[in-house]
Parts: structure tokens; C-alpha cells; sequence
């Protein structure tokens, strides 16, 4: 067989394997919307269990490389995060935030590298990576489940603040400590502190860089396609630039998408853009999760976790009760520097809720193959990542229930609905009022279309009405909405007068007076 022939051989192998997993995960996403009972089980966490059968019967889809997740899934996940992440809620919840990310995956480190060290015959440099592997949470299942039983809005956005910050860390820990034992590095305090700091720092630089440059590209542009044909390239773009020259790419994407998804956004994109490109991002993360977790469930090899059960039990212990330290120790702390409290129901949740994930599992992999005790350190995180998704993840809406946690959240939708529906309905009356009756159109036709929309007017305002004498705080909803509106408006008019050349492009002092004056008055 020539040499070209077994290359067509390999591509067509491997696009029949990747349509394989495609298959399989959408089908997972079909029945799980059309049985109920499969509507009870988080959707990644359904695609997990999935692929945990198919390595049971030994059907393997595709080698999960590091590389794979690194470098084209995680790029997607990190930005498709950042994007939707509010930076009003990010402020406001910044101390709690930066607490959890940077102390919190300290703690994660040392608290399950000294437990492995002190229990297990494992080196003390290899029970660190371990802890480094899993000190990064993976909360895409559990925010999925706050957002459909209608959780606080605090308790997500304190978990997605950790996650999308605690991955930066995490693997900058994981980098300078896989290179002690081989020699590469030194453990003094100096270098350690150095390193960290210029990979968050060329991260962060390139992030804003990548972030304003697509921003000032965008704002000259009003062709919806190649600007979010932009949001992609500047994804990929930060991570790639960032780690090319030595920063972390996972702090590059998120400052990247934090940037574009609160200020590219809304200077440079018109609003139908911009939810083309929301709707976009949100379609890749769905894609690209369904693939990451039902390859993580794939690639479990039962027997050999068989072989380090002891090691995984006493790493799943430790995980766990270093998660339970952090969350309490750093939350209290938190409510000794913030106004905003975070009760001992919510702290509750955010520890059993830290579950671990497709970044771990990368890290774990990425372990060179010439390092001691890698399998070992690749079996325990396998298996902790797989405790971490099917029992917390499966038992944390038991936790929401019996904390009572679960929100109105399902009815505030409804409500908003409810009033977006109103107000289209408006317009369409207005429209019908205003239009000039056309000799080819029936008379009657007018008549009916605008019989038609009041009786829909007419049942949409009693349900309102029924939700408002039934909750009576759904009011301050319609109250919040014409804050929002406000603010959206007056942001939108500056946006405006940027694009016309009416303003110069240095407008985030004054969005950022206009966000603070804004939750004064929330306030």
C-alpha cells in the first residue's frame, strides 16, 4: 500500500469515528428531550454514562488526545462562558470569585498532594499534580441544572466566576510542577512567584489586545457572518497567541470573551448581531460539550481503575473535604469584606457542587510519558472525575431541594415571556392601525388579523394578571426589565453615535460611571 493510500486509509478512519461520536451524542441530546425521565439527569452527565457503556462493552470511539481538549475543545467552552458572563455580576461578586480561583485551587493542591503523600506510597511531586489535575472545576452540569430548577442568580454566577477563573490557575500550577521532577525547574519562591505572574500577565495582555483589536474590527463592520466569523478566530486566536508566547491560553480566551461579550459587543455589533453571535456560541458549546463528555466516559478504562481503587477512594476523600475547607474558610471570608452574604445553604451547594472535568482529565493526559507513576496519576483522576459526575452530579438537585434552593426562576421566565409577548402584540396592533389599507386586501382581512391579535392581547394580559395576584413580587420584575431597558438604551445611543463618528471610540469610563450609577439605583 503506497503511502498516499494510507493516509486516505487514516483520514477516513478517523472522519468515520468523528461522525460515529456525532451520532451518538446527538442522539443522547434527541431522547433525552423526548422521555421525561431522562429530562431528571443533566444532559452532560447523560452523555458521560453513555460513554461509560460503550467502555464497558469495550467499544472505544477515538483516542482522546490532551492536545484534542486543549487546543480545539477548550477554547470554544472557555469563550462561550466568558461571553455570556455579565461583568456587572462579575464585579459585584469579585472578591468571593478571586477567593475560590486562586486560594481555593492552592488549597485543592496541597490539601489532596500532603493527603496522597502522607496516606499512599505516591511521591510527594506526583500526589501535587494530582491535586493540580483536579483542583480546576467543571461546572457545566450543575449551572445547567441551577438555570432549569431556577436556583439563585448568586450561586451561578459564583460558580461560573470560580470555573472560568480557577482553569487559568489550575493549569499554571499543573506547568510548573510537572517540571520539578524532570529537572526543568527549581521550587524557590522568587521563580515560582515570576512564572505565575507572566502567565497571567501575558495572558491578560493578549486577551485585551486580541479583545479591542476584534472590537475596533467589528465596529466598522455591520456584516453579521464575518463578525462572528471574528468571534471565532479571536477564541482560537488568544489561545493560540497566548501560548506562543508563554502565558496561559485559558486567561487569554477568558479575558478575550469577557472583553467582546461586554464591550465588543455592545459598542460595535448592532443588536441583531449579537444575537446571531449568542446564538452561535451557544450551539458550539452544546456541540462541543456533547463530544467532550461522552469521550470522557469513553475513555475510561475500568479494569486498570480496578487496579488503584485504594488510591482513588483515598483521592476522592481528600477532594472532597478540601473543597468543603475552601468553600467555608474562603466564604466566610468573603462575608467579612462584602456587603453580600453567602449563607451556609449556598456554601453547601458550592462544595458539593465543584465537580471536575474535561480540563482535568487534559491536564492528567498531558503528564509526559516519561514521568513516574503517570498511569497512576492518569487512573486516579479518571476516577475521581468519574465520582465527581455521577454522584455529585446526580445528587446535587437533591441538595437544591432539601436546602430549599430551588427558585421561581421557571415563573420569572414565564412572566418575562409573558410581557415580551404583550409588547409584541402591542406592536402588531399599532402596526395594523397605521397601515394603509391596500385595494387588493379585503377589508374584512384587516378586520379579522386585528380581532385575532386582541384575543391574544386579551389572554396573554389575564394571564399576567393571574401570575401577578399569585406572586406578587413578579412586579419587580417589570421594574427591573425598565432599569435594564433604560441602561440598554442609553448604552445602545452611545453605540450609535460611535459608529456615526459622533464620539470617539474611549467610551468605557462612561459605560463603566453608567454601570455603577445603574446598581446604585438597584440598590
Amino acid at each position: 500500500m503506497s503511502l498516499e493510500s494510507a493516509t486516505d486509509e487514516v483520514i477516513k478512519q478517523n472522519l468515520e469515528q468523528f461522525l460515529i461520536v456525532l451520532s451518538v451524542s446527538l442522539s443522547v441530546a434527541t431522547v433525552s428531550r423526548i422521555f421525561s425521565w431522562f429530562r431528571q439527569i443533566p444532559y452532560t452527565l447523560l452523555l458521560v454514562i453513555v460513554g461509560l457503556g460503550l467502555a464497558f462493552i469495550d467499544i472505544r470511539l477515538v483516542n482522546l488526545s490532551p492536545e484534542l481538549i486543549l487546543e480545539i475543545f477548550l477554547p470554544p467552552l472557555l469563550f462561550e462562558a466568558a461571553w455570556n458572563t455579565r461583568w456587572r455580576d462579575l464585579k459585584d461578586n469579585w472578591i468571593p470569585v478571586s477567593l475560590f480561583a486562586i486560594v481555593g485551587v492552592i488549597i485543592s493542591i496541597f490539601g489532596v498532594g500532603f493527603a496522597l503523600d502522607e496516606l499512599t506510597n505516591l511521591p510527594l511531586f506526583t500526589a501535587l499534580l494530582v491535586g493540580a489535575s483536579l483542583s480546576s472545576t467543571d461546572p457545566v452540569a450543575v449551572v445547567a441544572l441551577f438555570r432549569e430548577l431556577g436556583a439563585s442568580k448568586n450561586l451561578t454566577v459564583l460558580l461560573e466566576g470560580e470555573s472560568l477563573f480557577n482553569d487559568g490557575v489550575a493549569v499554571v500550577a499543573f506547568a510548573l510542577l510537572v517540571e520539578i521532577p524532570l529537572g526543568a525547574s527549581g521550587l524557590s519562591l522568587e521563580t515560582t512567584i515570576s512564572r505565575i505572574a507572566a502567565f497571567i500577565g501575558i495572558g491578560v495582555a493578549v486577551g485585551c489586545l486580541v479583545g479591542f483589536g476584534i472590537s475596533y474590527l467589528t465596529q466598522r463592520l455591520d456584516l453579521p457572518l464575518v463578525e462572528q466569523s471574528l468571534t471565532l478566530v479571536s477564541a482560537y486566536g488568544a489561545y493560540l497567541l497566548t501560548e506562543e508566547f508563554g502565558g496561559s491560553g485559558v486567561i487569554g480566551v477568558v479575558t478575550t470573551g469577557i472583553i467582546l461579550g461586554n464591550f465588543g459587543s455592545r459598542i460595535s455589533m448592532s443588536p441583531r448581531t449579537r444575537l446571531l453571535v449568542t446564538q452561535f456560541w451557544e450551539f458550539l458549546a452544546f456541540f462541543v460539550n456533547s463530544i467532550v463528555f461522552l469521550l470522557i466516559g469513553d475513555q475510561i478504562r475500568l479494569s486498570s481503575l480496578a487496579d488503584n481503587l485504594n488510591l482513588i477512594f483515598i483521592t476522592i476523600v481528600a477532594v472532597v473535604a478540601a473543597r468543603f475547607l475552601a468553600t467555608f474558610a474562603l466564604a466566610t471570608v468573603s462575608n467579612a469584606l462584602m456587603e453580600t452574604k453567602i449563607n451556609w445553604r449556598e456554601k453547601t451547594v458550592l462544595w458539593w457542587g465543584g465537580l471536575r472535568g474535561s480540563v482535568s482529565i487534559a491536564l492528567a493526559l498531558s503528564v509526559p510519558v516519561i514521568f513516574p507513576n503517570r498511569q497512576d496519576i492518569i487512573d486516579i483522576v479518571f476516577g475521581v472525575v468519574l465520582f465527581t459526575l455521577l454522584v455529585q452530579g446526580l445528587t446535587i438537585q437533591t441538595f437544591l431541594s432539601r436546602l430549599d434552593l430551588i427558585g421561581d426562576q421557571p415563573i420569572r421566565e414565564n412572566y418575562a415571556e409573558l410581557l415580551a409577548r404583550r409588547v409584541a402584540l402591542k406592536r402588531v396592533l399599532d402596526y395594523l392601525s397605521k397601515l394603509d389599507k391596500s385595494p387588493d386586501v379585503a377589508p374584512e382581512f384587516f378586520s379579522y388579523e386585528q380581532h385575532l391579535v386582541k384575543e391574544k392581547l386579551k389572554t396573554v394580559e389575564a394571564e399576567i394578571q393571574s401570575l401577578n395576584d399569585s406572586y406578587p413580587q413578579l412586579q419587580l420584575l417589570t421594574m427591573e426589565q425598565l432599569r435594564e431597558t433604560l441602561l440598554d438604551i442609553e448604552a445602545d445611543t452611545y453605540a450609535e453615535f460611535i459608529r456615526s463618528g459622533r464620539l470617539t471610540s474611549n467610551l468605557s469610563p462612561v459605560l463603566q460611571e453608567i454601570l455603577a450609577e445603574s446598581k446604585i439605583s438597584e440598590q
